[in-house]
């Protein structure tokens, strides 16, 4: 391969990866600017969860569907009209004036973050099917995945209290278009195949207000108006949502989720690991910048800056160490070292005590638990996306970034519920030291699900050949 072709490649990963920073970015980037968009607009307290799940809900439910319309009609038409679409309502989002505006741009944002997410993952394996170069690639892309989050917290502090939250969402605009300008000449269009091929419209009904209704359901457990009635009933609607889509699936000629991507247990039992994965992850950087916050006493600007050690030691080991050691060991031994890493940082900080200091108890678990899924999360990813047939290379990646996107509703949502209830119950010992015990419990609880991925790496994925063969 000649070099400008390699330089080619190289820039269209970078244009793929700066499009997947900017929707992790905007999933995270408000956090730590919630208080201040309050003021400026006039949120209700529980209207201000909206400016968070509206993107969530739009972003999760549709991932799905954008990967097998990929499929159906070219990734690079899918990624263009997602990237555009992004570009577009972060703008109306930095010119909101009022809350329904700001709720409205977060969903159109959370819409056009589907479409370009959904096959970013497909891209990069036609980008590069060689396993030692796909690697690299899935180190940089996981990079921005995993440290997207933490980078987000960093950089919404900064913005917020420098030059206003309304450019945490503008910035967005010169780099969206810029990437839009890249991605027209270096993307190559993949030939799809064809609409006729499995447009199931009633189907992407089903299952976008399937997963739709189901994220709703998770992110709305943590509000204080939510009832277990009202919770169960809708879990069971979405439920029954998902089951008709199946049930169609299996039925009709030309599916929109082909059924026979899941008999390959290693595609599904990897993204069941990325769920739980995920669902530590986001859980414990919501807590833990809580407790930074609240019971630390850091304000926005600082609360970001502490975050800094997870992005630098998740960038030292997906993009440098983790290759190489992936090459070297397989991703499978990878993927569970990367896993008994990140417990270990859990059960670290769980022990966090109410006058804790961020030398002893913050910034070390942080650089831990950067290191350990700068290791888990490439290798979960490569296995998943090993496990399909390049025909579904669309659909296994909205697949993946499905479980990405569900796994960070679910542990966020479960692990604040733990934590505020935890804290109510212990609200006798004192404000501190109750908000110390609710952050505890759902660090702990953070640790569980990665030791149910542990178990799962351990017992049910199997040893694949590695780059030079030595698993």
């Amino acid at each position: 391969m000649t070099d400008v072709a390699v330089r080619g490649r190289a820039k269209a990963l970078v244009v793929l990866c700066v499009m997947q920073l900017m929707i992790i970015l905007d999933g995270t980037v408000v956090t730590v600017a919630l208080p201040t968009i309050q003021g400026d607009l006039g949120f209700s307290q529980a209207g201000l969860a909206w400016v968070m799940n509206s993107y969530l809900i739009a972003f999760a439910g549709l991932l799905l569907l954008a990967g097998r319309i990929g499929d159906l009609i070219g990734s690079k038409r899918v990624f263009l009209a997602g990237l555009g679409s992004f570009t577009a309502a972060s703008m109306l989002c930095g010119l909101s004036t009022s809350a329904g505006t700001l709720i409205a741009g977060r969903f159109l944002q959370g819409v056009g973050g589907a479409l370009a997410s959904a096959v970013i993952l497909g891209m990069i394996v036609n980008l590069f099917p060689a396993p030692a170069e796909q690697a690299r690639a899935m180190g940089v892309y996981s990079f921005t995945a995993a440290s997207g989050a933490s980078i987000g917290l960093i950089f919404g502090g900064v913005i917020t209290q420098t030059v206003g939250w309304h450019w945490a969402f503008l910035i967005n605009v010169p780099i969206g278009l810029a990437a839009l300008v890249f991605a027209v000449r270096l993307l190559q269009q993949q030939p799809g195949l064809g609409l006729a091929n499995g447009a199931d419209v009633l189907g992407a009904v089903l299952v976008t207000a399937g997963l739709s209704l189901g994220v709703y359901t998770i992110v709305q457990t943590a509000e204080p108006h939510a009832t277990l009635t009202r919770t169960l009933v809708q879990a069971g609607a979405a439920v029954l949502l998902l089951a008709a889509f199946v049930v169609r699936q299996a039925r009709i000629k030309h599916p929109l989720l082909a059924l026979r991507i899941f008999r390959r247990r290693q595609l599904t039992v990897a993204n069941v690991i990325v769920v739980l994965l995920f669902a530590a992850g986001f859980g414990f950087q919501f807590t833990t910048a809580l407790y930074v916050q609240r019971v630390l006493g850091y304000d926005s600007l600082t609360t970001g800056l502490a975050f800094l050690p997870s992005p630098l030691m998740n960038a030292l080991m997906s993009l440098s160490l983790a290759p190489r050691l992936t090459v070297r060991f397989g991703p499978r031994k990878m993927l569970i070292a990367g896993l008994v890493v990140f417990m270990l940082s859990l059960l670290w900080i769980s022990r966090a005590p109410v006058d804790g200091t961020y030398l002893v108890n913050v910034g070390p678990v942080l650089a831990v638990m950067g290191a350990g899924i700068g290791v888990a999360i490439p290798a979960s990813i490569m296995l998943a996306m090993s496990a399909a047939d390049p025909a579904d290379a669309g659909l296994a990646s909205g697949l993946n970034n499905t479980a990405q996107q569900t796994g960070a509703a679910i542990g966020t949502a479960v692990l604040a519920t733990l934590a505020a209830s935890t804290t109510a119950h212990r609200a006798a010992e004192g404000e501190l030291l109750a908000l110390r015990d609710g952050y505890g419990a759902a660090w702990l609880a953070a640790a569980g699900f990665v030791l149910a991925a542990v178990v799962l790496s351990i017992t049910l994925l199997r040893s694949t050949a590695t780059v030079v063969g030595r698993e």
